[in-house]
């Protein structure tokens, strides 16, 4: 049976670290059925009404009204979500402001389902509006709002009613691969050395690979290299074409081409809009 991509692209806009938004759905609506996936953001989900399951690291956690959820950015999950009327308030954020919390690295490197206790759940419903509000005002406290709500959350009681769930294998026997990727973005990687990076034949890599990411290993890998270039674009000042070398691109020209293929704009005029959005341009 064919495995269905769970590559969920997230895209940030120009210069902004998060999105928040508040989701709602009818009682009516259809079954919104599993999906499988996984992006480069790291989530934050607060439920206040819902029912059905969380499935991530083959474990499945109940949901119930006031779940929280949170998954580090690479890391797949899965909802299977009872029909009928729900809400809840997803954030979605730059796996970059996690890694800078100081908490110990261990607390946010693992998928987590929590139960606030109901006077823990009314400051998380206080401080998601506060977010919710900021995000759409564009207000410079949003980073530190969404720390909160992260540091809320580890804080919670951990579920421990997880059972074992017999989807398809994760992601993580795949991970060294990517770490290669994410450690030095300037090299090229060939597919002989991710496959042996995580002990598996090329064949068999390459199958598994685009069987679970819905795409080749060098699509992902130019993929991430354009990501982390719009990154540093919005949050440095290096030049233009030192930033193209730094990801790996042979040439300005080469960089140019494919980051406006990826993000409809150039290099230099992604920039200028991240710039424009923060009142510096």
């Amino acid at each position: 049976m064919a495995v269905r991509p769970i590559c969920e692209p997230v895209e940030l806009p120009p210069g902004k670290t998060l999105i928040a938004e508040r989701v709602i759905v009818g009682p009516d609506a259809q079954d919104l059925g599993r999906f499988m996936h996984f992006h480069d953001v790291a989530e934050l989900v607060l439920f206040r009404r819902v029912s059905g399951m969380f499935i991530a690291n083959g474990r499945r956690h109940s949901l119930r009204d006031g779940a929280i959820i949170f998954v580090p950015s690479m890391h797949h999950h899965d909802f299977e979500l009872v029909p009928g009327a729900m809400e809840w308030v997803l954030v979605q954020i730059d796996p970059y402001v996690v890694e800078s919390l100081n908490l110990q690295r261990s607390r946010l490197s693992r998928p987590f389902c929590a139960l606030p206790d109901e006077r823990a759940r009314a400051r998380i419903d206080i401080l998601a509006d506060w977010l919710l509000d900021a995000a759409q005002d564009e207000s410079g406290s949003i980073e530190r709002i969404v720390e909160l709500l992260i540091i809320s959350a580890a804080d919670a009681e951990r579920r421990d009613d997880a059972e074992p769930d017999g989807g398809i294998d994760n992601v993580e026997r795949l991970l060294p691969a990517l770490e290669l990727l994410r450690a030095s973005p300037a090299d090229p990687i060939s597919l002989n050395a991710a496959a042996t990076s995580c002990s598996l034949s090329p064949a068999y890599f390459s199958r598994r690979f685009r069987q679970i990411f819905g795409m080749t290993f060098s699509d992902y890998a130019r993929t991430y290299r354009l990501r982390l270039a719009a990154r540093r674009l919005v949050s440095t000042r290096s030049p233009i074409s030192e930033i193209g070398y730094g990801v790996g691109f042979s040439s300005p020209a080469h960089f140019a081409l494919r980051f406006r293929e990826r993000f409809g704009m150039t290099p230099r005029e992604y920039r200028n809009s991240a710039r424009s959005r923060e009142g510096t341009g």
